[in-house]
C-alpha cells in the first residue's frame, strides 16, 4: 500500500469530490496541513462552476506526503476527478524567509500560468506573482509528470501561497471579520476571473 492509500485510511482524513465543469481546482494538502488552501480552491471552484477535489487533513494528523504520491491508482475518487477535468489549478501553501509576498505559479501549463498571473497582479499589487520557473524553488515548481497538476489532458498550474495571503500571518492578528481576510477575498476573486476568462472553459 502506498503512502496516499495509507493516508486515506487514517480517521478524520476527508476526500472531497465536487464534479461540475471540466476546469478543476485541487487542494490535496488541505484541511489543517496547508491551512486555507482547501477553502480558497473550493470557493473559487464553486463560483466559476469548476470541479473540486480535496484531501482535508485533521488537526491530529498533519502528515505531508509528496504531491507525486497522490496517484489515481490509489483512489477511485481522484481517478474520477482526473477523468472528468482537462485543466486544473492546484492550490498549495508554503512559507519561507523572504518569500512572504510571493505567489509561485508552477506546473506544466505555462500559458495558463501567465494568464493567471495577469489577473493576480491586477487584483493583488502588493504581491509578486512569479511565473519564471527558474525563479521558483525547485521543490515548489510542480513540474514532475506524476504530479496531479500535470496528469490531466491540458495539465495545469501549481499555485503556491505564502501564509499572509491565506490569512495566517501576524499582520492579521487584529482581524475580527466577518469572513475571510481581504487579501484572501481578492485572491479568490482573481482566480474566478482568470478561469472565467480562460477560453477552454467556454
Amino acid at each position: 500500500m502506498g503512502p496516499f492509500a495509507e493516508l486515506l485510511e487514517f480517521p478524520g482524513v476527508e476526500e472531497i469530490l465536487e464534479l461540475r465543469g471540466t476546469f478543476g481546482f485541487m487542494a490535496f494538502h488541505g484541511g489543517a496541513l496547508e491551512a486555507m488552501t482547501d477553502v480558497i480552491a473550493r470557493a473559487a471552484a464553486e463560483r466559476c462552476d469548476a470541479s473540486y477535489y480535496g484531501v482535508h487533513m485533521p488537526h491530529d494528523h498533519q502528515r505531508h506526503i509528496p504531491s507525486t504520491c497522490f496517484t489515481p491508482d490509489d483512489s477511485p475518487v481522484l481517478a474520477e476527478f482526473v477523468a472528468h477535468v482537462d485543466t486544473v489549478i492546484t492550490v498549495h501553501g508554503y512559507g519561507r524567509d523572504k518569500f512572504w509576498t510571493k505567489l509561485l505559479l508552477g506546473g506544466q501549463n505555462r500559458v495558463l500560468a501567465e494568464h493567471m498571473a495577469t489577473h493576480l497582479r491586477s487584483a493583488l499589487p502588493g504581491y509578486e506573482s512569479i511565473t519564471e520557473i527558474d525563479e521558483i524553488p525547485l521543490e515548489l515548481r510542480g513540474m514532475h509528470v506524476n504530479n496531479p497538476v500535470n496528469v490531466v489532458a491540458n495539465a495545469g498550474v501549481q499555485l503556491e501561497l505564502p501564509p499572509r495571503i491565506r490569512g495566517s500571518s501576524p499582520i492579521w492578528a487584529d482581524w475580527k471579520g466577518p469572513g475571510l481576510v481581504p487579501h484572501t477575498v481578492s485572491l479568490i476573486d482573481a482566480l474566478v476571473d482568470a478561469v472565467n476568462a480562460w477560453p477552454t472553459t467556454r
